[in-house]
This record gives structure tokens, C-alpha cells and sequence, in this order.
């Protein structure tokens, strides 16, 4: 039997609550793969719920204590699950054991795999599936476990047959510190996800116990450019012993191990190429973007750290196409294209924004529906997101999507508007979502992008879009 290729005792009936997720979405089709007796309850009907039937699994549409069954062996829960749900509330009164998402991913890892975990406050769902995609091609059968799913395969999880596991890690509740990576990437180090850290420091610290999870003789590979994770380098370093994992440094400067020595945009896709054991290496990236040739540096520096050959892994990345929702286009009508980008953080809106930016032809306008993810981000980060919004030439911008969160009296999306206005953005409040597609249909012309930006249900607005465009 290939390593990993069993289930843990506690898995084998797992009753997963919020299946749908991207994240437990991905551990309850790895563990079905495995032949595991899946089942679950998600809010709503969706492409995820039927892939998941289709492994054979039983998802529920509500969540009701009568969903989860008598014999679920435990009941995986994320972060985002309320301590009132009622099939939480059953699961304490069956004794059934609770088990967090982190875990049950932290045990799908062991058993014998050569585990890579991919963190980093941005990047992460696209610097895993770059690996995924590429490790796939050149055969190697790995298991992966995604945020989001991958254009060409559609998925975001699958039990491979390979040693090799390669996880999305986040850091967002601190759940990656459960896990024990042989590689694990940190793309960048910023402050985010306000409701679990007060400050950089707690984010420093929580980033350095999961370098410190590293196995003895494992590497961390890490940027050399972006400033926090050059800060968590410095610390790493400084609290250095005998198992210590190796740092191997990646980006531009010119102190990288492996080194940016050129970006060239050419169109949707970057060429790449990079000094790698004192010799150059070029490559193609088929998305558009700095950043995310960034990201395909990462994943080929993480890659040669686990053996494998960096020419043949340099092609094998010139493979991937894309994830959903991470620019992803949408289609094409009366001359103007609309592009899904999952951007909710600023630095990951000015990123795409100026990608597009680049990528637009002569005379293109660039049009963004925003929609602004969690009320904590909002307050936190609205100044930075209306500073995003002004490298487009007109923005409409959504009410807050809360997600797990409550409101936050006083916290609204006009915190954004307002903010873009100062810095003498083109932007609009549209808070009845039926109204974007006739607003953005008398803006746009042949020739236009048209940016549907945010980590919520913006993403259902592209269709609309394209069919009023067309209509």
C-alpha cells in the first residue's frame, strides 16, 4: 500500500458540518477517495455538494441535528462554525468526538507522505495549485488539498497515488501550526484577519511556530523581497538550533538563493527566468502578473528542495492555467471582457488591478465591481482598499459581505468609497447587487475589462454581467 493510503480510525464516518467549503470540501473528497464513509450538511446546493455525491458521499442542504447520524466516528468542524449549530449540539449529545479541519488535514498529511504546506497571508490557493499541476505532469501522482478549485482538473483536492502531499496552509486561525511539512513555502507575512491577531508581532510569532513545525533536515523556502517575510527570515535565524529547518530565499534581490533575474509580460501569460545553482533557467507562467510569477518561482524553489530536477519542473509549471476565481475570464460579450478575481486584501487588489492593468490593450478601460470581504477587514483596511480601487478607471463598489462575521455598528462599504474618493478614484456605491449588471452595461465599451473583485458571491455577478452585455 503507497503511503497515506489509509484512514484514521477517527475518519473512517466522518460527518463534515459546512462540507461545501473550500477547505473541508478538499479533506472530505480526499477521505472519500480513500473509501471512507463521508457524509455532511452544507447552507446551500451547490457544484461542490454534487462533485462530493459524485465520490459518494451523503450531503445534506440545511443544517438540522437530525443530519448527522448515530454512527458518525467524529464531526470536522472549521473556524467558521458556530458553537449554536445544531448538528454541533447533537454531536455532544451522541459523545461524538469533534475534530477541527486542521487536524483532520494534519492527519491526512502522515503516514509516510513527503508533505509540502504552502502559507502566506496571500498567494497560497495559487502557489499550491502551481505545485499540484506540476507535480502532476511530470507523473508523480501527488495528493493535494486546495482553497480553490484548478481550471484544468476543477478540483481542489485529490488522493494521488505519489508520496508527495501538498497542502494550502492557512494561517488565518492559526490552524497551520498543526501541521509538519518537510517544505513549507511562506509567500509573505502581513497583517490581516483582525478578529484572531491584535498586531504584526502575534503574526511573527504564530508565522515562526510554523517554520518551527519544519521536520529535522526540511527547508523553508521564503521570500527575499516582500518585507515581512525578510523580518521572519531575520527571526527564524536568530532562533536557529541543530534542527532547525534550511532557508532557501527567493524573489529579485540580488542575495536570493534563487534569484529573479527576469519578468516579461506577455500578454495573459510572464515569462520567467531565474538564476538557479549558478545557472539561468527561463519559463513560462500562463496567468498574468508579477506576483504570480512570484508565486511559480516559489513553487519551482520548493520543488527542487524536494528532489526533483528544476528544468523538468520548470516546464512541468508552464502547464498550469489558472484557478477559478484568480483572474480567472469569464467570457467575452459586445467586445468587453469580464475577469473573476478572488482579491479582498489590498495588496492583492493592487496586485491583480495592475496586472490587468498591464495586460489591457491600448486604450482599454479597466471597470471593477468590488465587493469588500468581513467587517473587521473593512474597519481595519478601508483606506487601503480605496487607495487599490483608484488604479482603476471606474469602480462600483458592493456592501460589505460578512461572511462568519456580525456587523460592526459604524462599518460599512462607504469607509471604501470614501477612501477611494480622496485618492481621486472614479467610484460609485451600489448597494442593490440586480442593479451591477444594467450600471456596469452603461459603462462599458468594446475593447474594456471589466473586474468582478472579492472573496463573497460578487463571482455570480459575471454571468449577469456577460448576458446583459450581450442582450
Amino acid at each position: 500500500m503507497a503511503p497515506g493510503t489509509g484512514i484514521p480510525v477517527a475518519m473512517e464516518r466522518p460527518h463534515f458540518i459546512g462540507i461545501g467549503g473550500a477547505g473541508m470540501s478538499g479533506i472530505a473528497k480526499i477521505l472519500a477517495q480513500r473509501g471512507a464513509k463521508v457524509a455532511g450538511s452544507d447552507a446551500k446546493e451547490s457544484e461542490t455538494a454534487q462533485a462530493l455525491r459524485a465520490l459518494g458521499a451523503t450531503v445534506h442542504i440545511g443544517h438540522a441535528a437530525h443530519h448527522l447520524a448515530d454512527d458518525a466516528s467524529c464531526v470536522v468542524v472549521s473556524s467558521a462554525i458556530r458553537a449554536d449549530n445544531p448538528e454541533l449540539a447533537r454531536a455532544a449529545e451522541l459523545s461524538v468526538p469533534v475534530v477541527h479541519r486542521s487536524d483532520a488535514l494534519a492527519s491526512l498529511m502522515g503516514g509516510g507522505l513527503r508533505s509540502l504546506a504552502v502559507a502566506g497571508t496571500h498567494g497560497k490557493t495559487t502557489t499550491t495549485s502551481m505545485l499540484a499541476v506540476a507535480l502532476t505532469e511530470l507523473g508523480l501522482e501527488p495528493s493535494y488539498a486546495i482553497g480553490g478549485d484548478l481550471a484544468g482538473p476543477g478540483t481542489n483536492a485529490r488522493h494521488g497515488g505519489g508520496e508527495i502531499f501538498v497542502a494550502e496552509a492557512d494561517e488565518s486561525d492559526r490552524s497551520f501550526q498543526k501541521y509538519d511539512p518537510e517544505v513549507a513555502i511562506v509567500l509573505n507575512v502581513e497583517l490581516d484577519h483582525h478578529a484572531n491577531y491584535a498586531s504584526m508581532d502575534e503574526i511573527y510569532e504564530s508565522f515562526e511556530t510554523f517554520a518551527g513545525k519544519i521536520v529535522p533536515g526540511g527547508t523553508l523556502v521564503i521570500s527575499a523581497d516582500q518585507p515581512g517575510a525578510v523580518e521572519l527570515t531575520a527571526r527564524v535565524r536568530a532562533l536557529a538550533g541543530p534542527d532547525t529547518a534550511k532557508i532557501v530565499t527567493y524573489g529579485v534581490a540580488e542575495d536570493a538563493d534563487v534569484r529573479v533575474h527576469k519578468i516579461t509580460a506577455r500578454g495573459l501569460t510572464s515569462e520567467v527566468t531565474v538564476l538557479l545553482g549558478g545557472r539561468l533557467l527561463t519559463f513560462t507562467v500562463s496567468v498574468p502578473g508579477r506576483h504570480y510569477a512570484l508565486n511559480a518561482v516559489a513553487a519551482l524553489a520548493a520543488g527542487v528542495a524536494l528532489g526533483i530536477p528544476a528544468h523538468n519542473l520548470a516546464s512541468a509549471l508552464g502547464t498550469y492555467t489558472g484557478v477559478k476565481r484568480r483572474l480567472q475570464l469569464k467570457g467575452e460579450a459586445a467586445g468587453v471582457q469580464v475577469i473573476d478575481s478572488y482579491a479582498h486584501h489590498p495588496t492583492e487588489m493592487t496586485a491583480d488591478l495592475e496586472a490587468m492593468r498591464a495586460a489591457a490593450g491600448p486604450g482599454s478601460r479597466l471597470l471593477v465591481v468590488f465587493q469588500p470581504h468581513l467587517f473587521s477587514r473593512t474597519r481595519e483596511l478601508s483606506t487601503e482598499m480605496g487607495q487599490a480601487l483608484a488604479l482603476a478607471d471606474a469602480s462600483l463598489v458592493l456592501d460589505i459581505y460578512p461572511a462568519r462575521e456580525d456587523p460592526i455598528p459604524g462599518v460599512t462599504s462607504d469607509l471604501i468609497v470614501r477612501a477611494a474618493q480622496a485618492a481621486d478614484a472614479t467610484v460609485k456605491a451600489v448597494h442593490d447587487k440586480d442593479a451591477v449588471a444594467d450600471a456596469v452595461a452603461g459603462m462599458a465599451g468594446p475593447g474594456d475589462l471589466v473586474l468582478t473583485m472579492g472573496a463573497g458571491d460578487v463571482t455570480d455577478l459575471g454571468p449577469r454581467i456577460l448576458a446583459r452585455l450581450a442582450g
